[in-house]
């Protein structure tokens, strides 16, 4: 009896220790059981190329989520982490190439702007006593209208010196991942070795007992937020770094990544716990989902409710933990703590690699002779792509490739990782449409080092050779949008323009052509000109503010035909009759408001073509036939009377 009662005990003893190191390692559990479920679904996961991919992507990521982490273990939040990132950038190469100052200089500038405006968030929530959410949230605002005023909305080069942090070592080793390892090892060594480490724990376990036990909490909290902008600072130089520019509208929800990777790694949104490898193996968990599920060519929406969810349960395993009484991830305990933590950790490193090599075996090695093409789309939340999209998909169909789609959600950054991800899995070809010329580059470059031929669409690739270029041309077509309505005014009247997405090669180069078609008509007066960032909310929102200040406008010229519907709404009955609008793309609901004649006029792109053209194209460099550089695809103005005769 004593015997079975004892084998009885052991066993639910040794499942309350399992149960307990699985909460304990909740992340790394994921991420082990991640990393093998990706391994098993995909043959181009488990690669040298595309593991160092990984890194590469979780870098920025990492880099601003250790420095959030100290925020967070302080019971506080930082919102603002992805506009100072693209801050700091643009002050380094606006400094280095626009002013002359030296690059060493330059750098220390960016730095001192992290720095800067931590301060002034900590100074807001520490002796303004305004609540961190609001203070940093306004400051997401100004840090990202700086970037934009400092650079006038467009991508500014960076300093070549620089750019090095992009590269690899010995042609390998990329050093954005050497800079995150380094900046884990700062992070982790302010945590357990330093005063202001051990500081933030108590601050965020309880501050009022951290003020009357004699720290100086505010000062603390300007110390804690510093450090939170110079890690971003320090992101940003690294981001720009890979795209050879800085852009001014880069790391654009970069801080909910940071946040996700804190918590996801085990830290607590009310304070008090957190750690330096727990937000390390968070960042991985979401550069490993992102980087899966675009080999496995998962929907990018799809990925966005993925990752939701992701964040979700690690919230949810806080909290189990928390009731099970989980040991919490604060300091790291001393001695036999510290050694049961590492000996945690290789276990963990032995299991992994023993069941992935197990999953090795499901992959057949023989290839398929199906040639595989990935298309790279700048954002899939417009019509114009959608149509891109479409007329890839139906050519790809009928000459039997396999087309792989991704949504860059017009980030720069996220375009060039996904456009590694396609080089490392060695596909056939690759189309892409930038997000920027400029950002592309490197990607582009990599793809033409591993003999991948290019196809560009829409848009070309700055300073990177691409096979073909099968594209409208914006400037004409601006050009062709400027002299429509100023026909149809008469030669003279008052006009506003809707401007695209601040820091887009489209937005510019539509922008460039709408004031060449204009110099033509000195009797064309354009009384304002906005962004509204080719969405039809924000068009409508715009022409509604505009026609406060200018009741008697006559004629818009909006970049796209989202912005033109937009503003037609805000119009109301004016539209096509008092005031004539001109949208640009040719979109389903674009020529269907020509029709009604909301819309005066639409240029057409006529989009299904070029993603039909494209694909054929990237299906002939594969086979090695010869293909134009440039392809065009003739832009025409559509108005009502010749609505019906487009084919689109």
């Amino acid at each position: 009896m004593a015997a079975e009662t004892l084998k009885s005990g052991t066993g639910a003893g040794g499942a309350a220790a399992l149960r307990r190191l699985l909460l304990d390692n909740g992340a790394l559990t994921a991420l082990i059981a991640l990393v093998v479920a990706m391994s098993a679904l995909s043959g181009d996961f488990l690669t040298t190329d595309n593991l160092l991919n990984v890194g590469v992507q979780a870098a920025v990521t990492a880099i601003l989520a250790f420095g959030v982490t100290f925020v967070i273990v302080s019971a506080g939040i930082d919102l603002s982490v992805g506009s100072v990132a693209a801050l700091s950038a643009t002050v380094l190469a606006w400094s280095a190439t626009a002013h002359g100052v030296p690059v060493v200089l330059a750098v220390l500038l960016a730095l001192a702007t992290g720095v800067a405006v931590g301060l002034v968030n900590g100074f807001l929530i520490s002796y303004g006593k305004l609540p961190p959410f609001i203070a940093t949230l306004a400051m997401l605002s100004v840090g990202r209208g700086l970037a934009l005023v400092i650079s006038d909305g467009s991508p500014i080069a960076f300093p070549a010196s620089v750019s090095h942090l992009g590269d690899t070592l010995g042609g390998w080793l990329p050093v954005p991942v050497l800079v995150m390892v380094a900046m884990g090892l700062v992070t982790a060594f302010v945590l357990g070795r330093t005063y202001i480490g051990r500081s933030m724990y108590a601050i965020g376990g309880n501050e009022e007992a951290a003020r009357l036990s004699g720290l100086r909490v505010p000062r603390q909290k300007l110390a804690i937020y510093a450090l939170s902008g110079v890690f971003a600072a320090v992101a940003g130089v690294v981001l720009a770094s890979r795209l050879s520019s800085a852009q001014p509208q880069a790391a654009t929800g970069y801080e909910l990544d940071a946040i996700a990777a804190v918590v996801i790694g085990g830290a607590s949104l009310a304070g008090g716990t957190g750690k330096a490898s727990g937000t390390l193996i968070g960042a991985l968990i979401l550069a490993v989902l992102r980087n899966g599920l675009n080999l496995l060519n998962v929907s990018a929406f799809w990925q966005q409710v993925v990752i939701g969810v992701v964040i979700a349960l690690a919230v949810l395993l806080d909290t189990v933990r928390r009731k099970a009484g989980a040991a919490p991830t604060v300091i790291g305990a001393p001695g036999g703590g510290r050694g049961r933590q590492v000996a945690t950790y290789g276990l963990a490193a032995v299991v992994a690699v023993a069941i992935v090599a197990a999953t090795s075996f499901l992959h057949d090695d023989a290839k398929s002779g199906t040639r595989k093409i990935g298309l790279s789309l700048s954002t899939l939340n417009n019509p114009f792509f959608v149509q891109i999209r479409s007329g890839a998909q139906a050519e790809a169909k009928q000459l039997g490739v396999d087309l792989t789609v991704t949504d860059a959600q017009n980030d720069a950054s996220q375009q060039a990782n996904q456009l590694q991800n396609f080089t490392s899995s060695k596909l056939s070809a690759i189309v892409v449409n930038p997000v920027d010329s400029d950002a592309a580059t490197n990607s582009v470059a990599a793809a033409g080092k591993a003999s991948i031929p290019v196809i560009a669409v829409d848009r070309g690739v700055n300073k990177a050779e691409v096979n073909a270029l099968v594209a409208s041309d914006n400037v004409a077509g601006g050009e062709q949008a400027a002299k429509a309505i100023a026909e149809k005014l008469g030669g003279s009247g008052k006009i506003v323009i809707l401007q695209g997405l601040a820091g887009t090669s489209a937005a510019r180069e539509r922008a460039e052509g709408f004031a060449k078609g204009l110099e033509a008509y000195p009797g064309i007066e354009v009384v304002a000109q906005q962004p509204a960032d080719f969405d039809r909310t924000k068009g409508l929102d715009v022409m509604s503010n505009l026609l406060q200040a200018h009741p008697d406008v006559q004629g818009v010229i909006a970049a796209n035909d989202e912005m033109a519907l937009g503003a037609a709404k805000a119009l109301g009955s004016k539209a096509g009759e008092s005031v004539q609008v001109v949208g640009f793309d040719g979109t389903p609901d674009g020529l269907k408001a020509v029709e009604q004649g909301t819309l005066y006029a639409s240029v057409a792109q006529q989009p299904s073509q070029l993603g039909k053209i494209a694909v054929d194209n990237a299906v002939k460099a594969i086979k090695g036939e010869k293909v134009e550089e440039t392809v065009k695809v003739p832009v025409k103005v559509v108005t009502k009377e010749t609505v019906a005769g487009f084919s689109g």
